[in-house]
This record gives structure tokens, sequence and C-alpha cells, in this order.
């Protein structure tokens, strides 16, 4: 009996082999991930200092503890190279494995920004857990940390770092924090909060060039200033990964493509996460993870399920100045409606026919997330 493979041991891999697991206990499953196959936490990366967790203490479990836990084969450290979806194969460090059903759960690639210098390379990104582990290793030491993103991740680093007592600067082109995700009312209150922490910021400018110094790093910044740092982190975004769903014949947009039942173009082919496109719409979060997971165990169990978004806040890791928010769908006509309690911001986007598609809560306002997310039709 040929199992169902999985690729990938991110969050949404594992989720999906757990909540699968809750209604089989027995069809063969195998995971297949290029990493070691610990189990973590993905969004806790970006607040690890500031609840005093190692690298080696945000891991639950080894691959050898999980592949117990779900009864299922886990291949670590395996590079699958190509997808024949008419043969159901996967093609595994050279060798063919047949599946069943096939999910991918590939995640996303961080942006890479093309920058000169001779230190261009030591500039670092945080995808993953072992990305996570160099970043701590390079910065033990550390006093001052340049971050390049002032986007939902770099905010929540800024704010880490700064509680760690490093000096922290953030460079971005914006005008605000967070300004794909926040009115900029709410994120310069954003900004206020990390500023008050004692976050410095170039708002409006990018990096040209890293080069080596004596004691680190010196940044050259599009208005000719310079900056120094111990280490540079950039946080410019992610990007989904389907270079192997591409290859395969699958059809991709700015993720995998995928319906309601997060089925791909491909019969017996799936796909959730960060990879994943569902009905038009890339979600970078975890709640739209964990519902695609749920779903999709009960349609591989035999029950066909369509995946259901309803609101969904998201909450920006900041306590200097809490945020939670609830994005409108992108694309249709409304506005936003700003008030600025003391101590905090209310945003609400109404649409054409005034009813309420997003909101944005910060500060003093976060309390009322929960009653606004209820009033917000479901987004899918």
């Amino acid at each position: 009996m040929n199992p169902i493979v999985i690729i990938g041991s991110g969050l949404a891999g594992y989720s999906l082999a757990r909540e699968f697991r809750k209604l089989d206990k027995d069809t063969p499953l195998r995971i297949i991930t290029a990493d070691d196959g610990r189990a973590y936490s993905k969004p806790m990366l970006s607040n690890a200092l500031t609840s005093g967790k190692t690298p080696e203490q945000l891991a639950t479990a080894d691959a050898v503890q999980m592949s117990a836990q779900l009864n299922a084969t886990i291949d670590i450290h395996a590079r699958v190279s190509a997808i024949d979806t008419a043969q159901h194969t996967v093609t595994v460090d050279g060798t063919d494995i047949h599946y069943a059903k096939l999910v991918l759960a590939l995640g996303a690639d961080v942006i890479r920004l093309p920058m000169a210098g001779d230190a261009a390379s030591a500039v670092m990104s945080v995808n993953d857990l072992a990305d996570y582990t160099r970043f701590r290793q390079a910065t033990a030491n550390a006093k001052q940390i340049a971050i390049i993103g002032a986007g939902l991740i770099g905010c929540e680093f800024a704010n880490d770092l700064r509680n760690a007592g490093m000096a922290v600067d953030v460079i971005a082109p914006s005008k605000a924090p967070l300004d794909r995700l926040l009115p900029e009312t709410a994120g310069q209150a954003l900004q206020q909060g990390l500023t008050d922490l004692g976050v410095n910021w170039h708002l409006g400018k990018t990096v040209k060039a890293v080069t080596h110094a004596d004691n680190g790093y010196n940044l050259t910044l599009s208005d000719g200033s310079t900056l120094e740092a111990d280490a540079v982190l950039s946080c410019v975004g992610l990007r989904s990964r389907t270079a192997l769903a591409h290859a395969a014949g699958l059809q991709v947009h700015q993720g995998i493509a995928v319906n309601r039942l997060l089925a791909t173009s491909a019969p017996d082919v799936y796909a959730l996460g960060d990879c994943a496109e569902v009905e038009g719409r890339v979600l970078l979060y975890v709640m739209p993870l964990m519902n695609a997971a749920r779903a999709l165990a009960k349609t591989l169990a035999g029950q066909a399920t369509p995946v259901v978004y309803p609101a969904m806040p998201v909450a920006i890791k900041t306590p200097a100045h809490p945020v939670v928010v609830s994005p409108p769908p992108p694309g249709i006509d409304g506005e936003w409606r700003i008030e600025t309690p003391e101590g905090g911001v209310r945003a609400l986007f109404f649409d054409a026919q005034n009813t309420l598609r997003g909101f944005v809560v910060t500060g003093s306002v976060v309390s009322e997330k929960t009653a606004l997310a209820k009033e917000i039709p479901a987004l899918l």
C-alpha cells in the first residue's frame, strides 16, 4: 500500500500529520524534509529572547520522537528533486518513492534584496530553526543589530532584540512600520511604542551596501548616511516555494494554486501553508494554516472537506505596543475609519455597503479584537 507523502516538516506538514492521525491511525504516512525534522513553532523564533528560550528549547521533539508520535516514516536531510504526477512518484535523492496522495507543505523562501559590498553575503535571514540557531550564535556577544525591513517580522525582532538589551536600528523604505498591513496612523503608533523602547528608525531609506569593518559591519544607506552594526538581519518578506510544483506542471501563480479542498491541478496532489494559494489567496499566517490542516486531514481520510476561513486576526508580537490586525480582503472598495483613544488606535475598514471587513486595534484597544472579529464576514 503506497503511503500518503508529505513534503515538509514545518508547522504545516506536522500539523496536517497530527490532524490526520486523529482520524486515521494506520494508513502509511511518510514525511520528507530537507532539515533535521525537529518540531517547533516558527512564530516563536521572533520573540524567543523575551521568552527566555534557547534555540534548542524551542524544539518540542526531534525526528525520532515525531516518527513515533505520528506512526510515520520521516526522511530527514532529504531533497526532493522531481514529482511525476502521472506515475505518482517523487524523486528523493535519486530514488523514486510512490505515493497514494501527495501533500506539498513546502513553506516559503525569504526574499533577498540585492546589495553591494564585500559583506553582503553576511546579511542573515531567519526562516527556520537552523537559521535562528546560526543567528543566535552570531549575535551572542552583539551589542548593535541592524534590521532591514519594518514589516511584521522586522518589528517583532526589533522588540525582542531590544528587550535583550541590544541597540537596534531598523531601515525600511516605507513611511511607517507595517505599511502593507496597517493604515499609517496605526503604524506610527507602533513606531512610537518601539521608539520609546529604544529602537532607532531609518525610514524612507534602503540599504545600498554592507561592508566589513574592524568590529562588524558598515551599512551605506540610500541617502548616503552610514550605520555600524555587529550583525545585520534582513526581514523583507517571504515568497512561496513553487519551483518544484512548477517543474511538475502544476498550476502556479503567487503560490501553488489550490481549490478549497486544497487540491492542486494534478490528481491526488494537495498543498497547504505558506506555499499554497487558496482560491487566489496566499496567507502567510498560522490560523489559515491550521484551518487548512484540519480540513485537508478530513479530505485525506475520505471525507471531502472544503477549508473555511473565518475572520482570522493576526496578533503581532510587539509588547512595546501590541497590535492585532484583521486585514480586509485585497481589492475591495472601502475606507478606513480611524479613532485614536488614549494609548491606542482603532481603525475599522468598511466596504461600500458599510459592512465591517477588516480592523486594526493597537495598544489600549487590543482587547476589542474578539468582539470585532465576530462582526467580520468569513473570508472563505
